[in-house]
């Protein structure tokens, strides 16, 4: 066994007997309460009321793709609503802190709310609808495998900070925040999701009522920024799920396309996405919260190894999913909606303006742009063991390549494959 994966083996067993992580405290405007410990709580026969949902998930495990329409996606697996609620001004803020978090378990940080039309503390949680308020995912890919927000998450002592929206309606919500683990999302069912749920009493006398998207309906195994590999350089990442609402905006379950510029520091341009709401410039033509990087022309780089770490083993797959299907050779289908354009094609890159907005562009089934406020963005390598329809289309559909099927079907009959 070489040196690089004896290490990565290492490192993930090491994350593994450290725990994922839960919320263990929330901040709001000032006021701490504390989270639901499950590795305490969940054995005591007189629990303390909470703010915090339950969960049953003692082994801080996740929720995988499979289970996205399974009710385990909304709170977690066997959770149940909080006793208590915090109260919270329109525009107030609200600190969620993890016990911990692995620093191998890259991926992004979301947050959103969901009304509960009535008390939450006896809501049925498969009615709820979400909408987001807060989204950070790729920040940087100087170095692979880049630098998340549950990077920042775990630099800012595992603390993320939200703001509820300044014109939502008073009432009673469901905040629900979450981790996505992405250092396995090179294969289907890769990902692994971290939900966590509090309530919150908005106060104040705003009218919005955002629309929203059932827990069931956020997320498909197959989405763009779900079934990634991170250990390929990424020009852009899709953050998964509905539209970034903001105050004064619509959120629409069918998703709008959230748009951000790279950032540009020291003459490096590198990826990002949206952090907070006020970062967020929302437009309804097209169907995928995206980030866009300041150049238009980019080949698609080659796979490479990771800088200064190694893509970690993943023994704790395929915990905490429930007893679920094995994973299917599933098409991922992302709908836009406009027709062809016209632009100039340099190496099968397309650059410059396109003139249909929010169609895909599949580049000899290696890699994908889009057509995002007039221009083609940067070109996207698909993941590994992965392609896409050639051609200009409505919609992108990846599939997994032959290559893929073979070795999913290697590891269904427990067939070691060679991947040296």
């Amino acid at each position: 066994m070489s040196l690089s994966k004896t290490a990565s083996i290492l490192l993930a067993s090491a994350a593994l007997a450290a725990g994922h992580g839960y919320v263990s405290s929330i901040d709001v405007d000032g006021t701490t309460y504390g989270g639901y410990l499950v590795d305490t709580y969940y054995y005591e026969s007189d629990p303390p009321e909470l703010i915090a949902w339950s969960t049953t998930a003692t082994d801080d495990g996740y929720v995988s793709p499979t289970a996205y329409d399974n009710s385990s996606i909304i709170c977690h697996r066997g959770s149940a609503p909080a006793v208590l609620s915090a109260p919270v001004a329109p525009g107030g803020s609200v600190k969620l802190t993890w016990s911990t978090w692995p620093d191998d378990h890259h991926g992004p940080v979301i947050t959103y709310m969901a009304n509960c039309n009535g008390n939450c503390s006896d809501v049925d949680k498969t009615t709820l609808e979400f909408f987001k308020i807060d989204a950070g995912g790729l920040i940087s890919d100087a170095t692979v495998p880049g630098t998340w927000a549950s990077d920042q998450l775990i630099e800012d002592s595992y603390s993320r900070t939200v703001t509820i929206p300044t014109d939502i309606e008073a009432g009673d919500y469901v905040l629900r925040h979450e981790i996505i683990a992405l250092h396995g999302a090179e294969d289907l069912d890769g990902a692994q999701n971290y939900p966590q749920c509090i309530n919150l009493k908005v106060t104040g006398s705003g009218t919005a009522t955002p629309s929203g998207t059932l827990g069931t309906a956020l997320y498909k195994d197959t989405d763009p920024g779900i079934y990634v590999d991170i250990w390929n350089t990424l020009s852009t990442y899709i953050i998964p799920g509905p539209t970034l609402y903001t105050a004064g905006s619509t959120a629409t379950a069918t998703s709008a396309a959230s748009t951000t510029s790279a950032t540009t520091s020291a003459g490096t341009t590198g990826a990002a996405t949206t952090s907070s709401s006020a970062d967020a410039v929302v437009t309804t033509s097209a169907a995928a919260e995206t980030t866009v990087v300041s150049q238009t022309t980019l080949a698609t780089s080659s796979r490479s190894e990771p800088t200064g770490q190694t893509k970690p083993n993943h023994p704790e797959r395929p915990a905490a999913g429930g007893d679920l299907p094995s994973t299917s050779d599933a098409v991922a289908t992302t709908t836009a909606t406009s027709s062809s354009s016209s632009s100039t094609t340099t190496s099968g890159v397309l650059s410059g303006a396109c003139s249909e907005e929010g169609y895909w562009y599949c580049n000899g089934g290696t890699a994908f742009q889009r057509c995002v406020n007039g221009e083609w963005d940067a070109s996207q390598g698909v993941a590994e063991g992965t392609e896409c329809t050639s051609g200009i289309s409505e919609t992108l559909t990846i599939s997994a390549s032959k290559r893929r099927r073979e070795v999913a079907h290697m590891r269904r009959h427990h067939i070691r494959p060679d991947l040296s």
